[in-house]
């Protein structure tokens, strides 16, 4: 009698979902997810739930396969000598491979009374909590969201839309991925929602209290609520568990997404460095690299050499409250062109950003092995480009 294979992915956003439903291409393989949270959260929404247009989660039935179990718990060591974990209960998780999809979360900041006095909001509790700071507060208090990404620029436009006076401190420049037309374009739309831009020079926060921001050009903003949506970390577990990665703890690994320290470890999402060039955010990306280490694991299950990692993600869409949005084109380098599309065709190109999001599991789940993504031929090209640009780097401090 053939002996099943224990999979334990860690972790249950879109890219351990996508490994998890995905893997049951095989009757013989048994999948667990280890999550503490006993929801499925849509990261990219919750911004609508600081807003209070949406709940952020569904249900983990609706998501995954249904023969996966999910564990609702944390994983604080792994040791890969014995292919084991250790759980946040005290028990322990024998593991045959372990899909390693933790995730990212929000760095801590440094600046002076930003822990104490601005309000995170990467994680689910995190944004709840914020939700009800919001509703206790009144409704012509002065917010300002630090950071012009797409969590900062999503978040301040919805709390315009919804009458909160609001400032977005960019530290540098807004939405730094876009072309600079689109940046215009979305500059202007937020002007019209509502939302004082602070970009450019010296709009670094230097001090946060608990009623203004300091800029790092002598400025002060009142702020009541300050929502802290700048910076980019990921656990340390495969740091704690004597993993190599790299300088900000994601796990490095080859091209197939495996680790470098152990072909039984594949990472996928953000908190995976393949050849320490990892790619771009985003939950399309996540669910497609979520996809190939299921690949690189089941490849591995059979003897077979598993083949590197490829994504062709050539657009990025940013929404700019309920009735805008910027569809922002790129390269195969991953480059904004100057094509978008904006306004409210951009904000239905957003919505079905948010459909598309869950129903790539959903569909993974109904019939494993389906989802396809583009290849990027390039991959090689960059990978090439950044080993020079290190090289180059280690001459000069040589």
């Amino acid at each position: 009698m053939t002996e099943n294979i224990r999979v334990v992915v860690v972790g249950g956003g879109f890219a351990g979902v996508m490994a998890a439903n995905r893997l049951m291409q095989r009757d013989d393989v048994i999948v667990t997810v280890v999550n503490p949270r006993p929801d499925f959260v849509i990261r990219l929404r919750l911004h609508h739930l600081v807003a209070g247009s949406h709940d952020a989660v569904v249900d983990y039935r609706e998501v995954l396969a249904d023969r996966v179990q999910l564990l609702q718990d944390s994983v604080t060591t792994i040791d890969a000598a014995e292919r084991r974990m250790g759980l946040a209960d005290g028990g322990t998780l024998d593991y045959d491979y372990l899909i390693y999809a933790v995730g990212s979360a929000g760095a801590k900041p440094v600046v002076p009374g930003a822990v104490e006095f601005a309000y995170p909001m990467v994680t689910l509790e995190s944004a709840r909590r914020l939700r009800s700071i919001l509703d206790d507060r009144p409704a012509a208090s002065a917010v300002t969201v630090v950071g012009a990404g797409p969590t900062g620029i999503e978040t301040a436009a919805e709390l315009a839309a919804r009458g909160y006076p609001v400032s977005l401190v960019c530290g540098g420049t807004l939405g730094a991925y876009l072309h600079p037309r689109a940046r215009r374009a979305a500059a202007g739309v937020l002007a019209k929602t509502g939302v004082e831009v602070f970009d450019g020079p010296g709009t670094d926060v230097v001090e946060v209290t608990r009623d203004t921001v300091r800029l790092g050009d002598g400025r002060t903003l009142p702020s009541a609520i300050t929502i802290w949506a700048a910076g980019f970390g990921v656990p340390d577990l495969a740091t704690r568990s004597g993993l190599r990665t790299d300088a900000i703890g994601r796990l490095l690994t080859d091209e197939t997404l495996t680790s470098i320290d152990d072909v039984r470890i594949v990472a996928a999402g953000d908190c995976a460095a393949p050849s320490g060039l990892p790619y771009r955010m985003g939950a399309y990306v996540a669910g497609c690299l979520g996809a190939h280490a299921a690949d690189t694991v089941l490849r591995r299950m059979t003897g077979a050499r598993p083949e590197p990692a490829s994504l062709l993600f050539n657009a990025m869409c940013v929404g700019l409250g309920p009735h805008a949005g910027i569809y922002q084109l790129a390269g195969r380098d991953d480059i904004a062109i100057g094509l978008f599309v904006g306004g409210r065709p951009g904000a239905k190109l957003k919505e079905l950003t948010y459909k598309f999001a869950v129903g790539h599991l959903t569909n993974e789940a109904r019939k494993p092995g389906s989802h396809r993504w583009l290849h990027n031929s390039k991959r090689p090209h960059l990978l090439e480009t950044e080993a020079e640009r290190v090289r180059a780097a280690a001459e000069r401090s040589a």
